[in-house]
């Protein structure tokens, strides 16, 4: 089946005339058919335009026209506005709102040919680590059916590990991409702030958000990330450095590279099947030529802390815009005061008013210095810390999640609970750098565990090659989920 191979593989088959876009497409809706009643990747779909997609890329194809994604089918998570199509955020509250133009992202997708599959699954507006904080549906683990997919990007995890998309766009605030990659088995990519253009890209925390690739090999999401990055003068946060060739820069080894282990990554309670199975990747990166070396982090301990709190404080100021007036979800009201409280309490779910009420509490008069403005400096001395464990490394190798992806329902009780799960992937988004999460192993009970390299600032070349070389040692990359 077509749809179980990856963007390269598929790529070098068009050119030969092996088989048609069309064909893919065909391939990958049937596995949607079939499976998506049971996962529950996807929020809508339409079919025909799919096809309608691949049959124009498969013309262009036979007038001489290439590209990286030309006829390949991808999967956009549903905060990423596409013409033409809905963009909930999960949530009820963007109720028959319609996109009226393209994300950067999307646009450069559409610009090199790649079909635009249809919009998956994910916490409402980014605001979760399980997928079950959607307001529009569940999505489980391709692996387990009763364990969660991860979160925000839970749908585009599933829909990759399922073989019901060849490659995904997420977005990674906290770890959205990363973790949902580690839980169900897959290939996601964060990558520096400023890399890829926020524009169309619905905001959680606008400091921290990234869009990113979730794939299925490291040569995907490099092909992928290639693709997506680069300087946008819509989104003023997007930085003008030059995108390199990422996947011409894969290599099978590591010799000469210098990979940092932080002793602060390998927590108290962690599972130890996870630490296990991350150390012995470890081991293999050194046998494959890496010197690995002992660096410190110490502020990342406060990571979460801080995280929730300039995450939350930007999440109020960010969903101030879904008032009812112009788009989405409207509840009457006898003055505009009484509309806006009954939308937003109609519209929004337990977690998004939660880290409302969390954002504006920290922004309060009385309470910015003591909240806000005290989390932006420690969010300074983290970045530092980055900064000089990458004096001593080209990257660091660390766990992506304390435990593997746990049972639907076991952490929704506890919010702190859950909170506390994004403790290994929150520095890097607070310190703007880029990281990998590539499969390294499986636990007893069958489920994927994620290894986690991170890179300086647009250092993707480097993780992208650690990554690379790792996987093509290994075969946890090509294990599937029974269907």
């Amino acid at each position: 089946m077509l749809n179980t191979k990856t963007i390269a593989e598929l790529s070098a088959m068009l050119a030969a005339g092996e088989c048609t876009s069309v064909d893919i497409v065909s391939d990958v809706l049937a596995a949607i058919n079939a499976r998506d009643g049971k996962i529950g990747a996807y929020l809508t779909l339409d079919r025909d335009d799919a096809l309608a997609q691949a049959k124009a890329a498969d013309a262009a194809r036979a007038t001489g026209t290439t590209g990286a994604l030309l006829g390949i089918p991808v999967a956009i998570k549903d905060l990423l506005n596409v013409k033409g199509q809905p963009c909930t955020c999960g949530s009820k509250i963007l109720e028959g709102y319609s996109a009226p133009y393209d994300a950067t992202a999307v646009a450069k997708l559409r610009e090199t040919g790649a079909v635009l599959l249809g919009r998956v699954n994910m916490d409402e507006f980014a605001m979760g680590s399980s997928t079950e904080n959607s307001g529009l549906g569940k999505t489980v683990n391709p692996w387990d059916a009763e364990r969660v997919p991860g979160g925000s990007s839970g749908g585009s995890a599933a829909c990759v590990a399922a073989d019901e998309a060849v490659a995904a766009l997420g977005s990674d605030t906290g770890g959205s991409i990363r973790q949902p990659a580690a839980f169900c088995g897959c290939v996601g990519l964060k990558p520096t702030y400023g890399r890829v253009s926020r524009y169309g890209l619905t905001a959680f925390a606008s400091s921290l958000d990234q869009i990113g690739p979730l794939a299925k090999t490291v040569k995907d999401a490099a092909l992928l990330l290639g693709v997506v990055s680069g300087h946008d003068p819509a989104d003023s946060t997007s930085i003008d450095v030059p995108v390199p060739d990422y996947a011409a820069a894969l290599t099978d080894d590591l010799k000469g590279m210098k990979l940092g282990l932080p002793k602060e990554y390998f927590v108290e309670g962690m599972d130890p099947e996870v630490e296990a199975a991350v150390r012995a990747a470890v081991k293999k990166c050194e046998e494959l030529g890496a010197e690995i070396v002992d660096v410190s982090l110490p502020n990342a301990k406060y990571a979460i802390a801080v995280y929730y709190i300039i995450a939350t404080a930007e999440a109020s100021a960010n969903l101030a815009r879904f008032d009812g007036i112009r788009y989405g979800l409207r509840e009457d009201g006898a003055d505009p005061i009484e509309l806006y409280g009954k939308t937003r309490a109609a519209g929004f779910g337990p977690e998004v008013k939660r880290r409302i009420i969390l954002g504006t509490y920290v922004l309060s008069s009385g309470y910015y210095d003591a909240y806000y403005l005290r989390a932006q400096k420690v969010r300074t001395l983290i970045r530092n810390d980055f900064i000089e464990a990458f004096k001593q490394c080209d990257a660091i190798l660390a766990p992506v999640t304390p435990t593997p992806a746990y049972k639907i329902g076991e952490k929704t009780g506890d919010p702190l609970k859950m909170y506390l799960d994004d403790i290994l992937t929150t520095p890097v988004n607070l310190a703007g750098n880029c990281a990998l999460s590539v499969p390294c192993g499986f636990s007893s009970d069958g489920l994927p565990i994620g290894l986690q390299i991170i890179g300086d600032s647009f250092k993707e070349a480097n993780i992208l090659k650690v990554g690379h070389a790792y996987e093509q040692a290994t075969d946890w990359h090509k294990q599937k989920p029974a269907f």
